[in-house]
C-alpha cells in the first residue's frame, strides 16, 4: 500500500514441522490452552508464506522470535533460520531461545551469540495461577537460577524478549532495574488478563513500572491475546496507553504472524496498526 510507512516487522514466526519438533503445534489439539486450539496454524509456514501474507504492506525486514521448538532444538532452530536468511534475505534478525535457569547457560548463550543475526533471547515466562492461562508450570521469574541466567545476557550483549503477565511485572521490574545494560522488549502489549478481578489495573501498574526504565521497549502486537474476538475499537485504548507510557521511540509494530492469524486476518491486524499510527 503506497500510503503505508516502510517498517520492520518486529515479531514473526517461521516453522518447518518436518525439520524441527514443536510440541505446541503437535496434535492432539484442544481449546483449553492459553491460545485455544492452534490446529489452524499447525502446518509449515515459511518465508514465501510470510511474504504472501504481508504482500500489501511496505515491509523493510522482519525479526524472527523463538517459535516454541523443542528446547533441545534451540541451536538447530537458529542454524535453520540463519540458512533461510542467507538464501532468502529473511529473517533480518533472530531472537533465539535459551533456558535461562540452566546452570550451564553460558555455553548456549555463547553459541547462540556466535550467529551474526542473533540479537537476543526469548524464553516465554507467562505464569498465572489459572493453569489454563500458564505457559509454564511455575513462575521462573522468581527463581534465583533464572535471575542469574538473565544477568548473563549482558555479558553476551544480548537483549531479552519478555513475554509475561502483568502480575509478574512488579518483581521483574526490580530485576530489570539491577541490569540496565540488558535491553528488554515487552511482547504483545504486556498481555493484560482482563478476566482477572483487577486485570486492567494490574496491567496499567505493571506497564508503568517497566516503562520507567529506559532500556525497556514494547511491541504493539498480539491483539488476540487481549481478547480473541478483538475489534479495532476495543484494542485502541491499549495502544494509546502503551504509546503514552513508552513514547514512539520505544514502541515497535509487529504482526505476530502466523500466531495472531488464529484471531484475525493479517490485513485487519495491519490496518489497525496503520490507522493507529
Amino acid at each position: 500500500m503506497d500510503d503505508v510507512i516502510r517498517f520492520v516487522d518486529a515479531h514473526i514466526h517461521l516453522w518447518d514441522l518436518e525439520h524441527l519438533r514443536y510440541p505446541w503445534l503437535t496434535p492432539p489439539f484442544g481449546d483449553d490452552g492459553p491460545n485455544g486450539s492452534v490446529a489452524a496454524i499447525a502446518s509449515n509456514y515459511g518465508v514465501d508464506d510470510y511474504r504472501t501474507d504481508l504482500a500489501e504492506w511496505n515491509l523493510a525486514g522482519a525479526v524472527h522470535i523463538d517459535a516454541g521448538a523443542d528446547p533441545d532444538h534451540a541451536l538447530a532452530e537458529t542454524e535453520w533460520l540463519s540458512g533461510l536468511a542467507e538464501d532468502t534475505g529473511l529473517p533480518s534478525a533472530i531472537i533465539a531461545f535459551a533456558p535461562l535457569e540452566d546452570p550451564t547457560i553460558d555455553d548456549l548463550l555463547v553459541r547462540q551469540a556466535s550467529h551474526e543475526r542473533v540479537r537476543g533471547i526469548r524464553q516465554i515466562v507467562n505464569w498465572h495461577r489459572d493453569p489454563q492461562r500458564s505457559y509454564a508450570p511455575r513462575d521462573l521469574t522468581v527463581d534465583e537460577a533464572w535471575q542469574s541466567g538473565f544477568a548473563r545476557l549482558g555479558t553476551h550483549q544480548l537483549s531479552f524478549d519478555l513475554q509475561c503477565y502483568p502480575g509478574q511485572m512488579p518483581a521483574l521490574s526490580r530485576l530489570i532495574e539491577r541490569h540496565p545494560d540488558i535491553p528488554v522488549i515487552i511482547n504483545h502489549l504486556g498481555m493484560p488478563v482482563l478476566s482477572d478481578p483487577d486485570g486492567l489495573a494490574d496491567w496499567r501498574a505493571g506497564m508503568r513500572a517497566l516503562a520507567a526504565f529506559p532500556n525497556v521497549a514494547v511491541k504493539l502486537s498480539g491483539l488476540g491475546f487481549i481478547r480473541r474476538d478483538w475489534t479495532s475499537a476495543f484494542v485502541r485504548p491499549f495502544l494509546d496507553e502503551t504509546l503514552d507510557l513508552f513514547g514512539s521511540d520505544r514502541c515497535m509494530i509487529a504482526s505476530d504472524v502466523p500466531t495472531d492469524k488464529l484471531f484475525a486476518p493479517v490485513d485487519r491486524i495491519m490496518r489497525t496498526f496503520a490507522d493507529f499510527s
